[in-house]
């Protein structure tokens, strides 16, 4: 008797029950402690499984030699059965091994094909959201639980025109004086209605103004039409029909116009010619800025949107998404933050140019009406709808200190304006026209001038030497010093 394990003669021979095999105890029993199975088959087998066997009392034969040819043969022999086993037992396993990466591999490609699938409904749903109809964005404006959508970056191109205009702009603020030909405190004081012009503007709703020279002044009204008014001979200069509901203008270079629409649209006339039109919003733009270099325009809408726009090519190139409906924009001085109102929520929020991500933000605490950066660059000034105050932000505190003041107008206001010089803040509404003053060597604040004008929007003239305005009849008014 020869033990299945080891093949020679046991010292202590047990025999399995179940199969009859005998083995030496002592490897068998080692073996049933590694494996728990019977060796060559699945069997369980345990201990208790096995029996002695008990030979006659003989004396043990000598265990074969290698010294003939038959023993050379038979261990030959046993050795190519035991290469033989174990080949086929790799082959075994080999197969498994296949037919279970086989399986990986079709599982892969399937979680593959899922993930695209998933990735095609999310690009979907974040399109489908970001083109919801006014309604919807009106009735979920409250709705906390909104799905969060990614932010677009700015292209490098313009990223890079970014950094640099913050780069240069801020160094020469730091440096930058009042202009000696600028308006001063007392010249403002005397600020009276020179000019009025009765234009054929139905519901005036945007006023702006050239930035080359402010030698033009473009007003924009719901029933689409743009009337451009020359600023020097107080005359209007010529009309231009747009055939949509035109809720907000901006006067970019000397000849360029940028109009937005009651439907979405952003619409960009050129000496007069329509030259570009895109599909901005889902519901009506409710606010544009252009960025300091000139070369990027911002536009907000109801639908909780925040796009930038090369203005080169007209198309758009970044997107940013809050989390209510928006109400009015501006970039700051430098161009490395974009201010946006916002109407459920009464927040102004502050995003990052380049990325789009949210900066900070500032409770109003209602629906935000208008509001401007100052050019000191760290001030926003802000106002809500039917409040009589106008709240001043700073950029640079934080906590309760971010409230730098709180001006009471007297009236509900309805657009604000910095000047050039940043000491000016100009406040229009239904009751008129006021100026505030920031005398930087007191720091304190004082109300230089209050102008029964009524208007729904205002702009500064060249030097602040005068200030335009218009009310909702299409109205221009004209409040300057009298020669």
């Amino acid at each position: 008797m020869l033990c299945a394990i080891s093949g020679e003669v046991p010292e202590v021979p047990v025999v399995s029950k179940k199969t009859g095999t005998v083995y030496e105890k002592r490897l068998i029993e080692k073996y049933i402690e590694e494996h728990g199975t019977e060796p060559g088959t699945e069997t369980e087998l345990d201990v208790e499984d096995l029996l002695p066997l008990k030979a006659g009392r003989t004396v043990r034969p000598r265990p074969p030699t290698l010294t003939s040819i038959p023993a050379l043969l038979a261990t030959f022999q046993n050795e190519w059965d035991a290469l033989a086993l174990e080949t086929y037992t790799l082959q075994e396993q080999l197969s498994q091994t296949r037919t279970e990466l086989a399986t990986a591999l079709y599982q892969h490609d399937a979680a593959i094909r899922v993930i695209a699938r998933l990735t095609k409904e999310r690009d979907d749903a974040r399109d489908s959201l970001s083109r919801v109809t006014v309604a919807a964005a009106s009735a979920t404006d409250g709705d906390d639980d909104s799905m969060a959508v990614d932010n677009e970056e700015l292209p490098e191109v313009l990223a890079a025109a970014v950094d640099e205009t913050h780069k240069t702009l801020s160094k020469s603020r730091k440096k930058r004086g009042i202009p000696a030909d600028w308006a001063s405190n007392e010249d403002i004081a005397a600020f009276a209605p020179i000019a009025s012009e009765d234009l054929p503007v139905v519901r005036a709703t945007a006023l702006t103004i050239e930035a080359t020279d402010s030698e033009y002044a473009a007003i924009a009204g719901l029933e689409g039409s743009v009337g451009i008014f020359a600023v020097v001979s107080q005359k209007l200069e010529r009309m231009i029909e747009v055939g949509e509901p035109l809720t907000t203008a901006l006067w970019t270079g000397s000849t360029r116009i940028v109009l937005g629409t009651a439907k979405g649209a952003i619409k960009i006339y050129e000496a007069g010619s329509e030259k570009a039109s895109v599909k901005a919003h889902a519901g009506a733009v409710t606010g544009l800025a252009v960025h300091p270099s000139g070369r990027i325009l911002a536009s907000v809408g109801v639908d909780k949107t925040i796009s930038l726009y090369d203005l080169d090519t007209a198309t758009r190139v970044s997107r940013a998404h809050s989390t209510a409906s928006l109400t009015a924009c501006a970039f700051q001085p430098d161009g490395h933050l974009l201010a946006a109102g916002t109407s459920t929520t009464g927040e102004v929020q502050v995003y990052m140019t380049k990325t789009g991500e949210l900066a900070t933000s500032f409770v109003l605490g209602a629906p935000v009406q208008a509001l401007a950066f100052s050019e000191n660059g760290y001030w926003i000034a802000a106002t809500a709808k039917g409040q009589t105050t106008v709240t001043i932000f700073d950029l640079r505190k934080e906590g309760d200190a971010v409230t730098a003041k709180v001006l009471d107008i007297g009236s509900p206001v309805a657009a604000l304006a910095w000047d050039y010089s940043g000491q000016f803040l100009a406040t229009a509404g239904p009751a008129g026209l006021t100026v505030q003053h920031y005398a930087k060597g007191s720091k304190k604040w004082s109300q230089t001038l209050s102008s029964a004008t009524p208007s729904v929007a205002v702009q500064w003239g060249a030097h602040a030497k005068q200030l335009l305005s218009v009310n909702a009849d299409g109205v221009v008014s004209v409040v300057g010093k009298k020669e």
